[in-house]
This record gives structure tokens, C-alpha cells and sequence, in this order.
């Protein structure tokens, strides 16, 4: 079994290709309740993102894993392989260390990719499918995201993608308070957009969700109107900036939809974000005159303002990056005598139990204490002696000298 990373991100795939990968939230127990079905797979973790999909294993058979993956979404692996990367052992480790670290996200040093993997653990805790070597490494990972962002400044001057988005919209519009903001959706990710374009305080703000009782909990904090999803044709039309992230699997605003709140509008622009993959708004949409729709790799070029200052910073974290992969690995190739160490002791377990028992049978006939305990301390001895003095006296002259070095070093003899 080894160690084994491999996945795909907006740096290798487009986003029609990440959507088809993605994981919803509810997908995921049971996604690696299936991927641990097959036996050459002994741990498993999902980090499943709006920017990647990855995973995370044990396994002898890595090639098994990506054929799940594919099969998992009904894909051809043709569909995927051209865009994804993979990472066994050493490579895996500095790869979970770096992504953990904000140093392979679109926005350089952005914080929130942690807290995303740290739900990922408990997912696949609660999935059971994190064993000692997973569990060590995302342990480690998160020791060293903590170290790199205390130890740098690769979170200064970081534009998140909530920002990002007031951004663009300032773009459109001359000032957001004269306009009215939908927001569809109530997760992390609309939270943090409502946090950004309330401050700008806009004309009026309503949050759209499945579930009445979660848009009603955000809409409070801001004193917005709250709808349900089945609401949307008929309050589309009343809003000029629309920020969606959702984790349905389909679209919810379709080009047709979009197109009649553009007349009911009289075709004042509409300013779209969709945060969401896969994608809440159809493609199409884009096409619509008045409409501009922006989705997350749109918002890259915004994202990396501020970049140069934390170029420097992203030096110094991949030092210490490269350091405790080092460290990880020692504990990695330790944790592989194990099995050999365990054996040793076992053998060793075996002779002292034939030579008590021995003794045991002649203190029972009444023989002289004193004169067992010495037998049984030198039957010890020579058993114990026996191994290393064969192979010595038996060894080639080729390998005597170093077997000879290497038993001086293991008992601590000096050399006379």
C-alpha cells in the first residue's frame, strides 16, 4: 500500500469538466462508502471544491481508483484522463501540504480551502474510511497550513471571490446601493458574498433557498426578504446583481427564465455570478444582450490583484513546505519497518517462552532454583546470540565487513 493523490483543478480543467466531477455534499459518505467496497483500497478522503476534486488514498492499485472516479459520474475515463494529475507518496504529501496552504488555489493564499479540507476529514471520519496513514497526513497538512500562514504573509492583500464579485459588479454598475442583489443559495460561500455586498449597502437584498428556514437565518442578519427557489421566475425580473452558489446538480436559472426577466426589465442590464459547479445558470444565459454573466474562472483576473506583494511569501512557505514533507516522510518509511520490528519481537517472545516453560518443569521436580535460573539465563543468551553469530561466521567475505559494522552498530560494541 502506498500513499496516493490525484485529482483535477482549474489550472488543468475547464469548469464543464469540474462539474461533471464534482461532489455534492450529500454525495459524499456514500461516494467513499463505495470507493472503500474495493479491497485494494484500505483509506480514502474526498476534498471536492468548486476549484478541484480530489482524492486522497491507500491504495496498491491508484489506476483502480480513477477508473471509480469515472465510473462513479458515468464517464468515460477518456472524458477526464487528459486532465488529470497524479501524486504517489512524497509528491502527494507536499501536494495536500500546498493546497492546504492556499499556495495552489486561484486566489494565492486565500484561506477558505482550508476549512474545506478540514470538512473533507470529517466527512471521510465520519464515512470511516480515514486510517493512520490519512489521518497523520491531514494532521500534518493542517500543522503546516496553521505554520505557513503564521510564519508568512501569504494571506495579505488576498481578494477573495465574494470580493471579487462586488468588484465586477462596480464594473457594471456606477454604485450597488441603487441596485437590488439576489443571492440563491444560503451556504458558506453566499454568506460570505452577502457579507461583502452589504456593506455596500444596496437598494434591497433577497436571499433565495430550498429550505425557507435557512434563507430566513441570513436574510436577519441583513434585514433582507427571503423566498424559496420555486419563487425565483416571478423575482428575478426585480433584481439587477444576482450572486448564485447552490450544490443542486442542475441548473436553476435557464436561459428562458433569464430571458423574461430581461423583458419584464426592459432590458436593464442584470449583472450575474455564478459560484456554483456545477453551474446554477445555463451557459447560455451568456449569450443574452444586457446579461453579464460571470462564472468562478471569470473571476481569476480580479482574484490576482494584489499577487506580486505575496510572491515573496509564497517563496518562504514552499521552504517550510519542502522541510515538513521531509519530516513526514521519516515517519512514513519508520512507520514501514514496523512489520519487521513486530516479527523480531515475536521470535523473540517465542524463545522465552520455551526456555520459562522449561524452567518451570525443572523447578516443578524440585531441581535447585538457583541452578535453573542460571540455565535459563544462558539458554537465553545463546538462543538470542545465535542468529547474528551464524550469519557473521557464515557470511561471504564480501558482506562480512559491513554485516559486521551493521552488528556493532545495533548492539553498541565499540571497536577494540
Amino acid at each position: 500500500m502506498q500513499l496516493f493523490a490525484f485529482g483535477i483543478n482549474h489550472q488543468t480543467a475547464p469548469l464543464d469538466i469540474r462539474e461533471q466531477v464534482a461532489f455534492p455534499a450529500e454525495r459524499l459518505e456514500p461516494a467513499l462508502h463505495d470507493l472503500a467496497t474495493h479491497k485494494t483500497i484500505t483509506e480514502a478522503a474526498i476534498l471536492s471544491t468548486c476549484n478541484r476534486t480530489e482524492i486522497y488514498c491507500n491504495t496498491k492499485e491508484p489506476a483502480q481508483v480513477i477508473g471509480w472516479l469515472a465510473d462513479f459520474h458515468q464517464l468515460q475515463p477518456d472524458t477526464i484522463t487528459p486532465y488529470l494529475y497524479s501524486f504517489p507518496q512524497e509528491q502527494a504529501v507536499k501536494h495536500a501540504f500546498r493546497v492546504a496552504s492556499g499556495l495552489d488555489s486561484m486566489v494565492l493564499g486565500e484561506p477558505q480551502i482550508l476549512g474545506q479540507m478540514k470538512q473533507a476529514v470529517k466527512t471521510a471520519e465520519s464515512a470511516g474510511t480515514l486510517g493512520t496513514l490519512l489521518h497523520k497526513l491531514f494532521q500534518r497538512t493542517f500543522s503546516v497550513a496553521k505554520e505557513v500562514r503564521s510564519t508568512t504573509d501569504i494571506g495579505a492583500n488576498s481578494v477573495s471571490m465574494a470580493a471579487a464579485a462586488v468588484r465586477l459588479a462596480q464594473r457594471i454598475f456606477p454604485s450597488i446601493q441603487e441596485q437590488a442583489v439576489l443571492f440563491i443559495g444560503a451556504g458558506e460561500m453566499i454568506e460570505l458574498c452577502l457579507d461583502h455586498f452589504s456593506a455596500q449597502h444596496p437598494r434591497h437584498i433577497t436571499i433565495a433557498n430550498r429550505t425557507l428556514e435557512r434563507a430566513h437565518v441570513l436574510a436577519r442578519r441583513v434585514n433582507a426578504s427571503s423566498v424559496t427557489l420555486n419563487e425565483l421566475p416571478e423575482v428575478l425580473a426585480r433584481h439587477d446583481i444576482v450572486i448564485s452558489c447552490t450544490a443542486s446538480p442542475l441548473p436553476i436559472l435557464g436561459k428562458g427564465m433569464v430571458e423574461r426577466a430581461i423583458k419584464a426589465r426592459k432590458h436593464r442590464p442584470m449583472f450575474m455570478v455564478d459560484l456554483a459547479v456545477p453551474r446554477d445558470i445555463e451557459p447560455e444565459v451568456a449569450q443574452l444582450n444586457d446579461v453579464f454573466l460571470y462564472a468562478v474562472d471569470d473571476l481569476a483576473e480580479v482574484v490576482q490583484q494584489g499577487m506580486d506583494s505575496r510572491q515573496a511569501a509564497a517563496t518562504q512557505a514552499e521552504s517550510i513546505i519542502e522541510t515538513r514533507v521531509h519530516n513526514f516522510m521519516e515517519w512514513v518509511h519508520a512507520r514501514e519497518t514496523v512489520p519487521t520490528i513486530r516479527a523480531l519481537r515475536d521470535h523473540a517472545e517465542r524463545q522465552r517462552r520455551q526456555e520459562l516453560e522449561r524452567a518451570l518443569k525443572q523447578l516443578a521436580r524440585g531441581e535447585d532454583p538457583e541452578k535453573v535460573m542460571d540455565y535459563l539465563s544462558h539458554a537465553l543468551t545463546n538462543k538470542l546470540m545465535h542468529a547474528p553469530t551464524h550469519a557473521l561466521s557464515n557470511a561471504a567475505q564480501d558482506e562480512r565487513e559491513s554485516l559486521e559494522t551493521w552488528l556493532r552498530r545495533l548492539y553498541h560494541l565499540r571497536q577494540e
